[in-house]
């Protein structure tokens, strides 16, 4: 996987995009196996410790990250572009591999072994929604995920239902996603990943290119989900209404770590790092 610019690194994830984040363990069950902990309730959470990652060129695009998500927080990733923020969420599941450090999920390291029971953990929905809807119908696109993680044929069905219904969704099985508006897409592509179950969602820039009421639409959607959340985003009004948590990153390192009202009112922060309140 290679790249040559932290700009560039959605052009990684478009590889993955036919295997929706979050599919194919290892086996059928090891969806449910139990990670490795300290006996502590780590289910939903997201360790990073000493995160480094360097590309193929010797552009180093983390320098350092350390960072705790709890279980059933949500908190925003900001900063200007070529920060890192894209190459940072590569790595909650295994997409990029650390140069040095380590990431945790529900306690469990994130390495080639585990790789695929992560992926059952952490949802990730890249920004351009066509990186994964490439089904005939919405249906198939949604029961993907589920279908290789090896649930019975029986309960394929009821999961496509329950993820439509959670984006409001429901009716559009038969359709065909290149047929849908940006939000409608955008909202499919949350439901390929929810009808995986994850503990975890992660998302690239949810509300970019969406006019005004998809995008009212979709916070409304975000703030009722309960999973823990990390959304990459420039939406600051976006930040402002969902998020109670938010980190500031710039070139590789997590400068600002806090409540989002607090950040956000600090303009010398916000200013430093290319920022500007909502």
């Amino acid at each position: 996987m290679a790249g040559t610019q932290v700009e560039h690194e959605h052009e990684h994830s478009h590889r993955h995009a036919h295997a929706p984040a979050g599919a194919m363990p290892d086996h059928p069950h090891d969806a449910q196996r139990p990670a490795a902990d300290d006996g502590i309730e780590s289910s939903g959470t997201i360790e990073v410790e000493h995160l480094h990652f360097v590309y193929p060129d010797g552009f180093e695009a983390l320098r350092g990250i350390d960072l705790h998500i709890g279980a059933g927080e949500k908190a925003a990733l900001v900063g200007p572009n070529g920060a890192g923020k894209s190459t940072l969420i590569l790595h909650l599941n295994g997409i990029l591999v650390p140069t040095h450090g380590q990431v945790r999920v529900g306690g469990e390291v994130v390495d080639r072994a585990s790789v695929r029971r992560v992926r059952a953990r952490v949802g990730l929905v890249f920004q351009d929604p066509d990186d994964q809807l490439f089904s005939p119908t919405v249906y198939e696109d949604v029961a993907f995920g589920p279908l290789h993680m090896g649930v019975p044929d029986e309960r394929i069905h009821e999961r496509v239902e329950r993820a439509l219904a959670a984006v409001g969704m429901t009716g559009s099985e038969r359709r065909m996603p290149h047929r849908l508006s940006l939000g409608q897409r955008k909202r499919v592509a949350i439901a390929t990943v929810l009808s995986m179950d994850p503990e975890i969602l992660v998302l690239d820039e949810p509300t970019s290119g969406l006019d005004p009421r998809g995008r009212r639409e979709l916070i409304r959607l975000l703030s009722g989900m309960s999973q823990t959340m990390i959304v990459s985003t420039h939406d600051m009004r976006l930040v402002a209404e969902v998020f109670p948590r938010t980190l500031v990153m710039d070139e590789g390192r997590l400068v600002g770590d806090g409540p989002t009202d607090s950040l956000l009112a600090d303009s010398r922060l916000l200013e430093a790092h290319g920022l500007e309140a909502p």
